[in-house]
């Protein structure tokens, strides 16, 4: 069993979730492949993983048909940690539930492949919070004022901005409770946005871990430029991967 790292009292396995179409981008292909750079978006997202101490192995979830794509990648940057490439399923929950079945791990980490500005410390942050309150989520303060809509155009009421957070990923929780908590969603027909809304429509509290603005997730055109202006800003300060 891999030695357990200081302040995690349990093993910490993370899946990758690789398998989006990216339709968003408009770029014809999986956005994880996306240069960014001069590297592939999920090349820069299993570095962070390879270089926290607290995870102990790595499973991708890879769009069908680019498993092979996926484990070159990850050979071709040092990815030792690399237990498994296995394929996605029809929707995200699915692709999840396959990666989880998949790892060894006592604890597991949830993150899209489309966040590769994660660091090694906010990784390590969310697992130290998880072992300590069973499950734990990154999300960053809401800046702007969120309305409330009918549905048909008009504003119904306005959430207090101080209670409101942006979540993010990784997520992490305790491998067995998670399964189950996605093999309960599957029998009731219950469908989720990210893997704390598995765990809180059972009535399981999952800690939110403070993160940065910075942790983005690639979804459209405009978001590349971007992080390449947030990594040469983390080069120029000295921080990449390491705050």
């Amino acid at each position: 069993m891999p030695r357990r790292k200081e302040g995690v009292d349990m093993d910490w396995g993370a899946v990758i979730v690789a398998a989006g179409s990216g339709k968003r981008m408009g770029a014809g292909m999986n956005k994880a492949y996306l240069p960014l750079e001069g590297r592939p978006v999920l090349a820069h997202t299993l570095e962070a993983f390879e270089a926290c101490e607290a995870v102990s192995e790595i499973v991708i979830v890879a769009a069908a048909g680019e498993e092979a794509k996926a484990e070159a990648l990850a050979r071709e940057f040092g990815i030792r940690k690399l237990t498994a490439v296995i394929a996605g399923g029809a929707e995200r929950q699915d692709s999840v539930y396959a990666g989880l079945a998949a790892l060894r791990a006592e604890g597991a980490l949830v993150h899209d492949a489309a966040r590769p500005l994660v660091t090694p410390a906010r990784i390590a942050a969310c697992c130290v919070a998880a072992a300590a309150q069973g499950a734990a989520a990154l999300a960053v303060p809401v800046k702007d004022t969120i309305k409330l809509s009918d549905g048909a155009g008009m504003i119904v009421s306005t959430p207090e901005r101080s209670l409101l957070w942006a979540v993010q990923t990784p997520q992490a929780f305790r491998r067995a409770e998670l399964m189950d908590a996605h093999e309960r969603a599957r029998r009731e027909g219950a469908a989720a946005t990210d893997d704390a809304m598995l765990l809180e429509r059972l009535g399981r509290k999952v800690a939110i871990v403070e993160s940065d603005y910075a942790n983005l997730k690639i979804t459209t055109p405009e978001d590349l430029p971007i992080a390449e202006l947030l990594l040469a800003r983390r080069r120029r300060d000295g921080l990449e991967r390491n705050g």
